[in-house]
């Protein structure tokens, strides 16, 4: 009879913490949902959402990591959501806010004024899969437009925790 009670006791602790792990993820994800919420999301004039990125202009997490530790390494921009980045990116990233954002293109724009247009830049986000990310698009399309001739998407098949930090590549939090 005691070891059955314990078993119940031991399914339903199991079915709390899932519950409170599903709310947490919930809460979470509508805490940044929420703080983009004010912002109107803007679409890149010359590709759609669900436009492939060519895969001339994308760069797997590997390759970045090693291109990392070498002596030509290239900018890299995170145009995530700032709880993203916060919360951790990879070293050395530069900031200038979500590419779905006027505020975020914006900021991106006035950055890239003064880099030389020959640049090797990769951006990121991380949100969630590449192919459905609201932010890479725009901020391509803004450095493309600019006239950047070496800019590529990192690759993230599904979000920056899973593809990056699970893969044990480098990462900075804060700022």
């Amino acid at each position: 009879m005691n070891s059955n009670r314990t078993h119940v006791l031991a399914k339903i602790l199991t079915r709390c913490v899932a519950i409170a792990f599903v709310a947490a993820a919930t809460a979470f994800a509508l805490r940044g949902r929420s703080a983009l919420a004010e912002h109107r999301p803007v679409a890149a004039p010359a590709q759609s959402q669900d436009q492939e990125i060519p895969a001339s202009q994308t760069i797997q997490p590997e390759d970045l990591a090693k291109e990392l530790t070498g002596n030509a390494k290239p900018i890299v921009v995170c145009v995530a959501p700032h709880f993203l980045y916060q919360g951790a990116h990879i070293p050395g990233a530069l900031f200038h806010g979500p590419g779905s954002i006027p505020d975020g293109l914006k900021d991106l724009r006035q950055w890239a004024q003064g880099t030389p247009r020959d640049a090797s830049i990769v951006i990121y986000c991380g949100c969630c899969p590449l192919t459905r990310c609201p932010n890479v698009r725009p901020a391509l399309h803004a450095l493309t437009e600019m006239g950047f001739s070496h800019v590529k998407v990192l690759w993230l098949q599904k979000d920056f925790h899973t593809d990056w930090i699970e893969k044990g590549y480098p990462v900075e939090k804060g700022l």
